[in-house]
């Protein structure tokens, strides 16, 4: 069993991966501000296992290193993520994303965290020139947030290189759906991802849904992005960095199915699971948003050993759904 610190465990992803590391034997410490995490999503012990922290506080960060570890590695999903708004306010994802991170980094090491699995994104290679991406292409992002995501790889390898820390940066494509059993889901307010609006909007909680942008350059004319059930994101967190504390390298991973769903595909599967027409309207395109986005994720199956295995769209909306009327009691 070992003893880690989760930031922003009591998010979307954190929340996912902390039953996964559970599930594997470890147990954590969450640090969280609850500025958009929610503590019940920690599970029954909150009270013992959160501890509300902003991770760029140094001091208060210390004070949790030095009372509640030492702690086996980090694993870091405490971060701004909305892709229009790192475009209006840039700076702040400059701030939030590689401010905080580095002060997590530099309080870590001071203590002697041996290993580092940083929460990514493909919005680090931008707009790239082949589809399925793979490792190889080059990080090209064009917004705020895909570059602060880059900046903190650099600063991952840097440390690597300076002061040994064994990382991993797992690049997520689409993160969908919810615990099949029902324990934990994506509750973001507001919400801002594709397949949660429109179950919001299905179930009117929302007044419409915006599809932004037809014209793009695909079958249908709207955007493809692969998406990946977010019980495989976790189980990819934690055999990361089981793989880190064996002494095993890792780096940059890409996290994704290999099958990309276009926007009306999943408004199609929305539809389906709820029996409802989603009340839909065309709005231009977001800036920040590239025509298609799909994983080659081969390389994160074969040296991890890990195979998504929830990640069938129907089966993420299906999960999603029910977290919906799950968490607002519908």
């Amino acid at each position: 069993m070992a003893h880690f610190l989760v930031t922003g465990g009591a998010g979307y992803i954190g929340s996912h991966t902390l039953l996964a590391l559970r599930a594997a034997g470890h147990d954590a410490v969450i640090v969280d501000d609850l500025r958009a995490g929610h503590a019940e999503l920690v599970g029954p012990d909150a009270e013992r296992d959160l501890v509300r922290c902003d991770v760029a506080d140094t001091e208060a960060l210390t004070r949790v290193f030095r009372e509640r570890g030492p702690f086996d590695g980090v694993l870091h999903f405490a971060a701004s993520l909305s892709v229009p708004e790192s475009v209006a306010k840039p700076l702040l994802y400059y701030r939030n994303n590689v401010g905080g991170s580095a002060a997590l980094l530099e309080t870590a090491l001071a203590h002697g965290a041996r290993a580092f699995v940083l929460s990514s994104t493909c919005a680090v290679y931008g707009l790239p020139e082949r589809v399925p991406i793979d490792e190889a292409t080059p990080l090209a992002p064009i917004n705020p947030y895909g570059a602060s995501k880059m900046m903190v790889e650099r600063m991952l390898a840097d440390a690597e290189a300076a002061h040994g820390l064994r990382w991993a940066a797992l690049r997520y494509f689409n993160a969908s759906g919810a615990d099949p059993e029902g324990r934990t889901g994506e509750c973001h307010d507001p919400e801002i991802h594709l397949i949660p609006s429109a179950l919001e909007a299905c179930a009117g909680l929302r007044d419409g849904f915006q599809l932004f942008g037809t014209d793009y350059p695909t079958p249908d004319g709207t955007c493809i992005r692969d998406y990946i059930h977010v019980s495989d994101l976790a189980e990819a967190h934690v055999r990361a960095m089981e793989r880190l504390l064996a002494g095993e390298a890792v780096g940059a991973l890409n996290l994704g199915t290999g099958q990309g769903h276009s926007n009306r595909q999943v408004i199609a599967a929305v539809e389906a699971a709820t029996g409802k027409q989603l009340p839909l309207s065309v709005a231009e395109r977001r800036p920040g948003d590239p025509p298609e986005l799909v994983a080659d994720a081969r390389r994160a199956q074969r040296e991890l050993g890990w195979t998504p295995r929830h990640s069938d769209l129907d089966a993420i909306v299906e999960t999603a759904w029910a977290w919906l009327r799950k968490w607002k009691r519908l």
